[in-house]
């Protein structure tokens, strides 16, 4: 008997998660006793840490019937989400409706026209904020026709993480994990590891980094003093937050393409940049530390952008 296709492979969403974690040596070279190690989440399908969110999203949405049979989704995004969905949407059969300000890179908009989702493009000088306004305007004119799927409230975008990333870091570090490090956007990536790490072992310290003004060019990453804050942020769940300035990340980004041979978007830079801060302050007291991070995404989508070639 013939195998089906089915049978032969897997599907997109099978293959979100189980990341592989690298080691980032370079680093820490100079730094005895420390690790810093990152979950390479580009390898997912959709190329990013957002595959998690918007699965976990997506499928709890249609077991509750809220998404298909004609109801499209709709949601406002700064782009990995988005391409995560429209890419989720074109392998279910579902349709995606997109708010996003129009200052995003010139990959992402292409990743997007090729899923076939449909765009409304926003004021880039409102940002993030902007687009979920007009999502909510949207969905309040339309109700019948959209899920929303509210990624900054919705409680299965830090789910998804507690379920899969906190629980693949312990076990690829073989439980010796001492810090977690990850960017704030939605918030969901740091809310769903910290909360399963901590149960693992309290004393791990978990650590969220932010963009350190509200004029940045840290691409999905929110400063919370200033933004519209997501609902399933709790800002009492961190140890310690660091603030990170967009030149650090610009550096670290081209640092890690040109002595680690690591290619990653900026806000995964910008967490690296942030373990690093962490390393050597460790170091300092003469204390060893496993600190793992987020490589939210790869380069792909970033590589139009002028600082990989300011000196």
């Amino acid at each position: 008997m013939i195998a089906t296709a089915k049978s032969l492979g897997m599907n997109i969403i099978e293959r979100i998660g189980n990341t592989p974690l690298v080691r980032l040596d370079r680093l820490t070279d100079h730094l005895p006793g420390i690790q810093i190690v990152g979950k390479a989440e580009w390898t997912n399908p959709g190329g990013s840490v957002k595959d998690r969110a918007a699965s976990s999203i997506v499928t709890d949405a249609m077991q509750r019937g809220l998404l298909g049979n004609g109801r499209g989704l709709l949601d406002a995004t700064s782009g990995n989400t988005g391409i995560a969905y429209a890419m989720l949407g074109a392998a279910l059969r579902f349709p995606v409706t997109l708010c996003m300000p129009s200052n995003v890179s010139q990959e992402r908009k292409r990743y997007l026209n090729a899923y076939g989702a449909q765009v409304i493009w926003t004021n880039p000088a409102d940002g993030s904020d902007g687009a979920i306004r007009k999502a909510r305007e949207l969905v309040a004119n339309e109700p019948d026709r959209y899920f929303y799927a509210d990624q900054y409230s919705n409680d299965a975008n830090w789910m998804a993480h507690y379920r899969t990333t906190g629980n693949e870091i312990w076990e690829q570090t073989e439980g010796q994990v001492t810090h977690f490090v990850a960017a704030l956007g939605t918030s969901g990536t740091f809310m769903g590891t910290t909360r399963r790490l901590k149960e693992l072992n309290p004393n791990i310290q978990c650590v969220s980094m932010q963009p350190d003004s509200p004029f940045n060019g840290l691409e999905g990453l929110k400063h919370m003093a200033t933004a519209i804050v997501p609902k399933i942020y709790d800002p009492n769940l961190a140890d310690r937050n660091i603030e990170m300035a967009t030149e650090r990340a610009y550096a670290m980004a081209k640092y890690l393409g040109r002595q680690q041979g690591i290619l990653v978007g900026v806000s995964a830079a910008a967490a690296t940049a942030a373990a690093l801060q962490i390393a050597e302050e460790e170091a300092a007291h003469g204390r060893e530390a496993v600190i793992a991070t987020i490589l939210c995404d790869g380069a792909d989508k970033y590589m139009s952008e002028r600082f990989w070639t300011e000196e």
